[in-house]
């Protein structure tokens, strides 16, 4: 479990050169192979230090170097490019030794971005190279340069929307070709690997298969994953294989036309000798379905779906006695498997897959409650900055294909709640891991973020401009539910929710300039929030309590952030309630507003109506998706709508994140354990469960940065029994529900608090046992 700290990228200083290959034909060509032969001394200790531009896959006399897919990664280029490092003195042989480096187009030069509007190729460059040294006993035994030779591999096209295709009988080509340097390589923007690599999870098998009208097999492998499709054949030479892949079945067929111009396609030629097995490269796939079309004498022996994630280390689990809800979480888990693969995307299946900040976000902090996330996240960021246009602006996707292209996507940053990652992301790293160190390295970009944004209107209330290309556009509350058509209901005003994320993050970015002793900043920041917030209130706060747009966003993040006056809260809850009895108790919120709705119905104290609406089973609502048989999380809360038909296609996507993000509420609100921000990184745990009956018996475990934590609580009758386990070195503070009667801790009865307030008990390390019966 990582704690701590963030580790400066790291430089190495570099013998070998960037080389590229003379065999190289260009994007969406047959892929090239680097070969060099070397000596060295077989059963001691040798490192490999490589990267690439594209995508590599290292062999050394023949055998795979390391498990780890799709390096060096995805980085923000032109700035920062990992390189790798491998223990490899297992390969090496006396004397003479070979090594290939296969490379791929990769993210670097496939297709970015959808062809509805334009797709890029060759995106950062039109060149695919690697760069490669050994050093064993303190020697450089080999660094790339150009003596080395390149040829062809069996691959003959590959990319990351596009797939790959195979053919197994151009196996073992001749480097008959030279290499060249890459003389546009500055070798300063290579960094240590600053995450574990992506690995293959465990293998899904076929639950079910079918037979198409056209002969062609369906499996189906029970999960929607980020994975690809690894088979074992037997046939004849020249027999193909081709896959094609899919989320979902339309009324039963195969159904992939959410997928846009991505492909999405394996196609694999067999060279006819026995079994023969195989799965891509450089390529993977979002799907839980694929249609495998047999060409020529060719049989299956073996089939199963291979998920591949960044998210490996597991450390949340939460259970409930409601059996959508527990699905729920696990489609969550699932859906940030699939979509932290090197980078936070936003989906893993269409012509996208990008790193949107205003998805990463809302959904961190149950990304850090679920998997180790720190590293990651620590990586991304350093992306996030790299990416940072010279205004402050925040790229709405990172790492950026439209910078350098701006001539066909113009302004691509800049949004409010989504540039506010840069804020958002390091303060709950800080929340979860205690990181003051990813603190202090972005808090200089926050700042000019933030500056950015009140430029906008130059002032504390923000008005952006509704052109997508116009300097401050805003996405607003992206994808909230209109109701019905005949009567839609209110939405929150992009000019709100800039207004509101403006004082989110100048909040923010005060306090994280307190923590790291830029008292300047600090006060700079909370005058400029103080102003926000009174702003906010004269502007969209009527004298009756009623907020100007009168829906659930604005009432949610106004409550949670504290930006409803006093005098006005009582009037500006029950406005809040009206709405989602407007909306018939179901939920009315899109990508920023949805975390915060039902922690802001705690927030005015209202825990049933608060699990009426998470409960509800109808569209828009968390488990209408689960109810139609969702194993992620999807894009939008109608993708597939309640008559059965699926959504427009144009944008639609049932392996999106960002509404799991409720699960934040439901480990810390529900299961209710949270970190402490003034002893951060759970070394001081605060216990406060929001007690809702539909969902006991609740039970959660959290492999924190300061041990395993566990929260969960039943009830029968009127009688809570409420368990926590607190970790070795830490300490807790268990809070007690207002009104709560007969309260025994630890088989000792606690005396009444004063009053109807809440009680809090000081716990230590170890396993705590409350009872209580709830108040009536």
């Amino acid at each position: 479990m990582t704690a701590g700290t963030s580790r400066a990228a790291e430089r190495h200083v570099w013998t070998a050169r960037m080389i590229r290959p003379l065999a190289d034909a260009g994007v969406g060509t047959r892929q090239p192979f680097l070969r060099k032969t070397f000596r060295a001394k077989g059963g001691g200790r040798a490192i490999l230090r490589i990267s690439a531009l594209g995508l590599y896959r290292a062999f050394i006399n023949g055998r795979r170097v390391g498990d780890d897919l799709l390096t060096p990664g995805w980085t923000s280029y032109n700035d920062r490019l990992s390189y790798q490092t491998y223990e490899v003195g297992g390969l090496l042989a006396d004397g003479d030794n070979v090594i290939d480096i296969w490379l791929g187009d990769g993210w670097y030069r496939s297709q970015m971005m959808w062809a509805h509007q334009h797709a890029l190729f060759n995106t950062w460059g039109d060149r695919i190279a690697a760069i490669a040294e050994i050093e064993a006993d303190g020697q450089t035994i080999l660094a790339s340069d150009v003596d080395w030779s390149s040829g062809l591999t069996p691959i003959l096209k590959s990319g990351i929307y596009f797939g790959e295709t195979y053919d197994a009988r151009l196996e073992n080509a001749p480097a008959d070709q030279g290499a060249a340097l890459h003389e546009d390589f500055d070798p300063s923007v290579l960094v240590a690997h600053e995450v574990n690599g992506v690995k293959e999870l465990a293998a899904l098998p076929p639950v079910s298969s079918f037979t198409d009208a056209e002969g062609r097999t369906i499996y189906d492998f029970g999960q929607n994953a980020a994975a690809y499709v690894a088979f074992t054949v037997t046939g004849e030479a020249g027999a193909t294989v081709t896959v094609e892949h899919s989320e979902i079945l339309d009324k039963g067929a195969f159904c992939n036309s959410n997928l846009r111009s991505a492909p999405c396609r394996i196609t694999y030629v067999l060279k006819g000798e026995g079994r023969e097995s195989y799965r891509p490269a450089f390529t993977f796939q979002g799907f839980r379905f694929a249609r495998v079309t047999l060409t020529g004498k060719v049989e299956i022996a073996d089939i199963a779906s291979m998920p591949i994630s960044s998210a490996v280390t597991r450390t949340g689990w939460l259970t409930t006695g409601h059996p959508l809800v527990n699905r729920l979480v696990e489609n969550a888990l699932w859906s940030q498997r699939s979509n932290f693969v090197d980078v936070p995307t936003d989906c893993p299946q269409r012509d996208e897959r990008l790193g949107w900040t205003g998805d990463a976000q809302v959904f961190a902090a149950t990304a850090c409650y679920l998997h180790d996330s720190h590293d990651f996240f620590v990586k991304w960021l350093r992306d996030v900055m790299a990416d940072q246009r010279q205004a402050g602006e925040i790229a709405h996707v990172v790492p950026d294909p439209t910078r350098g292209h701006e001539d066909v996507y113009p302004r691509f940053y800049g949004s409010t709640g989504w540039g506010d990652a840069i804020a958002i992301v390091p303060h709950t790293l800080y929340r979860h891991y205690g990181d003051l160190d990813i603190l202090r390295e972005t808090l200089p970009a926050m700042v000019r973020w933030n500056d950015f944004v009140w430029s906008i209107s130059d002032g504390p209330i923000v008005r952006p401009p509704r052109p997508w290309a116009a300097r401050g556009f805003s996405f607003g509350d992206w994808l909230q539910p209109k109701g019905p058509s005949e009567k839609p209901l209110p939405t929150i005003g992009d000019d709100a929710a800039a207004t509101i994320y403006l004082y989110i993050a100048a909040k923010l970015t005060a306090k994280i300039a307190g923590l790291v002793g830029d008292k300047a900043t600090e006060k700079r920041l909370s005058d400029r929030a103080a102003a926000v917030k009174a702003a906010f209130a004269h502007e969209f706060v009527t004298p009756s309590g009623r907020l100007a747009y009168d829906d659930q966003t604005s009432y949610a993040l106004a409550f949670l952030h504290d930006l409803v006056p006093e005098d006005k809260r009582a009037a500006a809850g029950d406005y809040f309630k009206a709405t989602i009895a407007r909306a018939g108790g179901r939920i009315g919120t899109g990508f920023i507003g949805t975390p915060a709705l039902l922690p802001a119905l705690l927030r005015i104290g209202e825990p049933e109506l608060a699990g009426a609406v998470f409960l509800q089973e109808e569209v828009p609502g968390w488990l209408y998706q689960v109810k139609n048989g969702a194993t992620t999380i999807w894009e939008r809360w109608d993708a597939i709508q309640a008559d059965g038909s699926v959504f427009d296609p144009a944008m639609n996507s049932y392996n999106h994140y960002a509404y799991g993000a409720v699960c934040q509420w439901l480990f810390e609100e529900v299961a209710g354990l949270r970190p402490d921000e003034d002893e951060p990184g759970f070394r001081h745990v605060l216990f406060e469960p929001a007690i809702i009956p539909a969902l006991s018996p609740v039970a959660a475990a959290h492999d924190s940065a300061a041990g395993r934590i566990e929260a969960g609580w039943r009830i029968e009758n009127d009688t809570v029994t409420w368990e926590t386990v607190v970790p070795e070195g830490a300490h807790g503070t268990l809070i007690v529900p207002a009104g709560a009667r007969n309260v025994i801790l630890d088989g000792r009865p606690v005396p009444p608090a004063a009053g109807e307030g809440k009680q809090r008990l000081a716990v230590e390390s170890g396993r705590h046992v409350v009872t209580f019966a709830v108040a009536r």
